[in-house]
């Protein structure tokens, strides 16, 4: 049996299929506008859902950049300060090569000497108090201000010796150190740990030039103190390489972490991204089809009753 077809009937579907027309061709347009093949979950709930998990991985490497950035301006503190006390430390060596020359300096030269030394030696202890942005990069995760202190005590007092002597103290954390996480699974110490580069109270390296420059002063022989300054800048050295090592590892991070960027970016946007020039194929496919199906209509739809009254 062939059911009829009414001209109601004609009329409904043929509405239908003009705003399908219409709501594609919008959609396009719209994908055009923006560029973005999703506006909403509904789009592509699966596509949807990478996106998300994309963004997230993005912000991740985001902040991984940011930790690796702050390591780096850690680590480059650390590095300066280290070179430039291995530098004092090399000439306070030369300046007691000098003092060790028994016979040949009189005492207004060794007092000359003990004075550079103690200048020295606050220079040292400047370069172990070194900040990175207001934080001691020699005191772990102490909030201190300054990684060693100074301060000045009276022995033998009473007595003809009486004499004031400074005492450098290690204000650091005692263990643990200042960590950033540079990859998920990746973290790097930017610190360095002060009590081992510099020596703590009385075995610091302050202290050893101190005891070197009243030697000095006394006419006492300084020659046996040149093995104490050698260990002393070995533990520098050491340091030194050690930190070469983590901040080479910190750099390989950001190029790493820079390439990440670039993956995540260009997967978000095979995701997302519309192809425009598809897009605008289609789009222009859709207009068209559309006003082929307007022509249509107008050729089938007979007129109604009130069509022939007007």
């Amino acid at each position: 049996m062939i059911g009829r077809i009414t001209q109601q009937g004609m009329q409904q579907a043929t509405l239908r299929h003009l705003q399908s027309n219409l709501s594609r061709m919008s959609e396009l347009q719209q994908q055009a506008s923006s560029g973005k093949a999703i506006t909403k979950p509904s789009d592509d709930p699966a596509g949807t859902v990478d996106a998300m998990r994309i963004r997230g991985d993005q912000r991740a490497t985001a902040q991984h950049a940011r930790n690796a950035a702050d390591a780096v301006g850690w680590l480059s503190t650390v590095d300066t300060a280290l070179l430039s006390s291995t530098s004092l430390l090399r000439q306070a060596r030369d300046l007691t090569v000098q003092g060790a020359s028994s016979g040949s300096l009189s005492q207004t030269a060794r007092d000359a000497l003990a004075a550079e030394l103690d200048a020295t030696a606050e220079a040292l202890r400047a370069q172990a108090n070194a900040t990175y942005l207001g934080r001691s990069v020699f005191a772990g995760t102490s909030n201190a201000g300054e990684a060693f202190t100074m301060t000045e005590t009276v022995i033998d007092a009473g007595t003809p010796d009486e004499r004031t002597v400074p005492v450098y103290t290690f204000t650091g954390a005692g263990t643990g150190g200042v960590e950033r996480r540079i990859a998920d699974n990746t973290t790097v110490r930017v610190d360095s740990d002060g009590a081992t580069v510099f020596g703590n109270g009385d075995e610091s390296v302050f202290a050893l030039l101190g005891n070197i420059a009243a030697d000095l002063r006394n006419g006492v022989d300084v020659g046996g103190r040149l093995s104490e300054i050698d260990t002393r800048m070995d533990a520098m050295l050491g340091e030194v390489a050690a930190m070469g090592t983590r901040y080479k590892q910190v750099l390989e991070a950001q190029e790493a972490i820079s390439a990440r960027e670039v993956t995540l970016q260009s997967q978000l946007t095979s995701v997302e991204d519309v192809d425009l020039a598809e897009t605008i194929v289609q789009l222009k496919m859709q207009e068209v089809a559309y006003q082929a199906a307007l022509s249509a209509t107008q050729r089938t739809l007979q007129p109604s009753l009130l069509d022939f009254l007007r």
